[in-house]
This record gives structure tokens, C-alpha cells and sequence, in this order.
């Protein structure tokens, strides 16, 4: 067995802490190949309050959810491993690291998502094509968001 890494607590207080600080319901970090995921379900007396704003704000774009749906379900799918804001190019002004039609290796960088003033590599879990990029410039995503699409 490999040996397992020591639990830090002020680490793990400041990761509880940034989920109220930021009202997150889910964080992860990692460093090598060891990653500690912290998740909140929301309290009862909050669940009644969620949905009619979520509801409300998912109604306006009727369009949107079916191409979401088709991508999700597309096992090409690349989804976001944690919360944070989405970079397609590796620092402002240079090039993306994909376009919709280049062709990928697995492992290749499609993009990086910076969560807590880290900048998370995100790459290709296998090779192919590029067929859909559904996140913009400096967007923030939330985990298990659709990122990239490839075929």
C-alpha cells in the first residue's frame, strides 16, 4: 500500500470554512495523485427555498437545456472535476489550448479551471476530435458541467 497522505486540519478548516464563505456545496483539491473532495447537502429548511428561484431562472431559456442534455449524454463528454472559472488559452492574450475541430491526444490540455488561486489543468480523456466547446472565456462553472465535447 502506498503510504496515505496526512489529513491537515487548518487545510481542511479552511476548505469547510470557504464553503460557507462562498456558499459552496462541494470543493476538491489535490496535489499528486491524492485529492480531498469536501460535500454539503443543503439543509431541509433550505431545499424549499431553492428550487422557485431555480425554476424562475430556468424557464427563460427553453432552447439551451436540450443541447446541454445532448451533450451530457454524449460519451465524448468532458466534465468539470470541480467549481471554479474556466481558461481556454494558458494566460490573456495568447492562443486556446483547443478549437471545434482540432484534433486531440488523451492527456492533451484543453483548458484550465482556476479554483481557489490554483489553475487545474483539465485534459482529454481520450483521443479525437473536438466537436462542441460549451464554455466561454473566464466563465464560471460548476462541477459535472459539460466543458468539451469529443468525438
Amino acid at each position: 500500500m502506498i503510504g496515505k497522505p496526512d489529513l491537515d486540519e487548518k487545510l481542511l478548516k479552511k476548505l469547510v470554512k470557504a464553503l460557507d464563505d462562498y456558499d459552496l456545496t462541494e470543493i476538491e483539491v489535490g496535489e499528486g495523485r491524492h485529492r480531498l473532495r469536501i460535500s454539503r447537502a443543503r439543509m431541509a429548511t433550505a431545499a424549499p427555498a431553492a428550487p422557485a428561484p431555480a425554476a424562475t431562472a430556468a424557464q427563460p431559456p427553453a432552447a439551451a437545456p436540450a443541447g446541454d442534455d445532448a451533450a451530457k449524454a454524449h460519451p465524448g463528454a468532458v466534465n468539470s472535476p470541480m467549481v471554479g472559472t474556466v481558461y481556454i488559452a494558458p494566460e490573456p492574450g495568447a492562443g486556446p489550448f483547443v478549437k471545434v475541430g482540432d484534433t486531440v491526444k488523451a492527456g492533451d490540455t484543453l483548458l484550465l479551471i482556476e479554483a481557489m488561486k490554483t489553475f487545474n489543468q483539465i485534459q482529454a480523456p481520450k483521443s479525437g476530435k473536438v466537436v462542441e466547446i460549451l464554455v466561454d472565456d473566464a466563465q464560471p462553472v460548476e462541477f459535472g458541467e459539460v466543458l468539451v465535447v469529443i468525438d
